[in-house]
Parts: C-alpha cells; sequence; structure tokens
C-alpha cells in the first residue's frame, strides 16, 4: 500500500496520541476478542479480527476500511488468532476446542487439530514460526509443531484456566496468567516458564488477589505490564525475579470481567488500553499519568493496537462487534 511505503525501512517516529476517527468496520455480529496487525511490514495495512461469530477476519485497515477475506471454519466463538511471521497463514483457536492454521489466500486448512479443551489465548514462538502455544480452560498449556501437527511439550499448572500466554525475547522463557486466585493465595496469578525443559521458574510474581486478563511486553526495555481486574495495570520486570514496580501503577480505566488487552506503543513511550466503559486510555509510560482518553465505543473496548509502521495509527476493537480505525 502507498501510504505505508515511505515509512518502511525510516525510523519509527514518536507515537502520537490519535484524534479522528478514519474507518468504522462493522461486519461482525459478534464480539470482537482480539485484533492484530499483520506483522510483515509490507502487508501491515491488512488487520486480523477474532469473533464470538465463529469468524476470523482480514481487513485493508489503512487503504480503504473494507473486509477482504472472512473464514468460517470453527464451529463456535473464536477466541483467539494470530498472523503467523510470514503473512501468509492464521492460527486460530475457539470455543469448539479446534485448532485451524489457514492459508490467508486460499483458504484452506494447512493444519487442523481437535484439542482436549476451549481455546482462549495462543502465541507463536518467537525465534520458531514452526511452533506455538496454545492455553484455554485447561490447566495445561501446551507447545504444538506444525510440521508434525502434534504437541511437543506440555506445561502443568494447577490452574482451571489460561487468559494469556506472553514470550519473553529470545522465546527461552514464557509467562502466564490464570484465574488461579482463592481468598487465601494470589499465586500462580503470574507464573513463569522454562521453554525447554517445561519447568516453573516462578509462581509467586504477582501478590494481589486479581486476575490478569492480558500480558504486553515492553518493545525496548525489560519489562512487562499485567492488566488486571483491579482496574489497573501492574508493571513488572521481565528478568527473574519478575519483580513488581511499586511505584507505578496505570488506573483509571475499568476491566470489569473483560478480556481487555494492553500494548505499549512501538517506541515504548505510551502504553494503551481498552475500556469496560468503551473507552481508550493513553498512559505516559515513564510517570503512568493518563496523557488522554479517546471515547471510542458505546459497548466494552476490549483491544487498542498501535500500528507497527504509521506512527498514529490505532485500531480499536468492541463487545457490539465494532472495529475502528483512528488517527
Amino acid at each position: 500500500t502507498e501510504l505505508i511505503k515511505p515509512y518502511l525501512g525510516s525510523k519509527y517516529k514518536l507515537t502520537e496520541v490519535p484524534k479522528s476517527l478514519i474507518f468504522y468496520m462493522s461486519k461482525h455480529s459478534g464480539p470482537v476478542n482480539e485484533i492484530q496487525w499483520c506483522p510483515v511490514q509490507e502487508q501491515s495495512h491488512m488487520l486480523l479480527s477474532a469473533s464470538m461469530d465463529k469468524t476470523v477476519k482480514v481487513w485493508d485497515a489503512v487503504d480503504t476500511g473494507s473486509c477482504l477475506r472472512t473464514y468460517s471454519c470453527h464451529s463456535c466463538a473464536v477466541r483467539a488468532a494470530r498472523w503467523s511471521s510470514c503473512g501468509r497463514r492464521i492460527l486460530s483457536g475457539g470455543f469448539d476446542s479446534m485448532l485451524h492454521l489457514t492459508d490467508v489466500e486460499t483458504g484452506k486448512q494447512i493444519f487442523s487439530n481437535k484439542t482436549e479443551f476451549r481455546i482462549s489465548t495462543l502465541k507463536f514462538h518467537p525465534t520458531d514460526s514452526n511452533i506455538f502455544l496454545c492455553g484455554g480452560f485447561s490447566p495445561e498449556v501446551k507447545a504444538w509443531d506444525i510440521r508434525t501437527s502434534k504437541v511437543l511439550r506440555v506445561y502443568k499448572a494447577a490452574v482451571q484456566q489460561t487468559l494469556d500466554i506472553l514470550f519473553l525475547p529470545e522465546g527461552r522463557e514464557f509467562l502466564t496468567s490464570s484465574d488461579a486466585v482463592s481468598r487465601d493465595s494470589a499465586d500462580r496469578t503470574i507464573m513463569a516458564w522454562d521453554f525447554q525443559s517445561a519447568a516453573k521458574i516462578s509462581n509467586q510474581i504477582f501478590h494481589e488477589r486479581y486476575t490478569c486478563p492480558s500480558l504486553s511486553l515492553h518493545p525496548k526495555e525489560s519489562v512487562f505490564v499485567a492488566q488486571t481486574n483491579g482496574n489497573y495495570m501492574a508493571l513488572f520486570s521481565a528478568q527473574r525475579p519478575y519483580r513488581i514496580n511499586k511505584k507505578k501503577r496505570y488506573e483509571g480505566h475499568k476491566v470489569e470481567g473483560f478480556a481487555v488487552g494492553c500494548e505499549f506503543s512501538p517506541d515504548g513511550t505510551l502504553l494503551v488500553t481498552g475500556s469496560s466503559d468503551g473507552r481508550v486510555f493513553f498512559y505516559n509510560y515513564h510517570t503512568a499519568r493518563i496523557i488522554r482518553t479517546l471515547s471510542a465505543h458505546k459497548e466494552a473496548c476490549v483491544s487498542a493496537i498501535f500500528h507497527p509502521v504509521l506512527p498514529s495509527l490505532l485500531a480499536t476493537c468492541d463487545w457490539a462487534g465494532e472495529i475502528k480505525i483512528w488517527q
């Protein structure tokens, strides 16, 4: 796309907070659970969305705001969908317990497999594009290999459900967040794992009695944030022992039981999150102050993500099935 070309290969400029709506895209008939820009810079005009309406869609979210393709391989809500690193395939998982790897152009399934649980999160390994992690309504997280269609490794946690998975740089370790919060204990809410050995490194990372629906890694510094059901985001070191930063708390938005996503801007200066009241909050990463809020949606805004190349383009989605693009 011509809009992206001038930015390719140039240094990413400072992220600006978007002010105006460019596209209003509404073809989903159920809540949108996840959106993701295509990771291949030349194809980053494409936006992927996964919805409770059982479909995955690909949009031209930069030039036209139109829906390019709809994939209907699931028989229940699609909870997670991710681009492959080459941008030619889409991995999706849902409440039908099915995993599908779909060829973007032909719409054919390259890989399909049934799991023993409803899937709620999928993440590709950062350095090995043939491997991904799958978690959901189960005490186990599984690593799969696309080449063999088989499970490589199983990570066993004494929890009921995995909410999100976050690979740390290089992919030697990863974090999982779970619903393991009881009245008397908050261990196992966030756990760290050794990818190769499947050993638990730590389950004593977050001690507040809130679940963490999403995790996000800073693009430049060795830190990550956890979205919490306590209506704030907590900041942690991304190196052992993954200590919480007690001086910074990003609060003001509302989570209220929704799987609200959070993300750093590509330059690392901003932290953006949706909110159950439909707004988008932009926090200054360094000061934890709210820079601005955007009244984006009438229903809960569950995701807000910056474009990887264009410095102020933002995609948001909500519980009514709407996707909006802002600049």
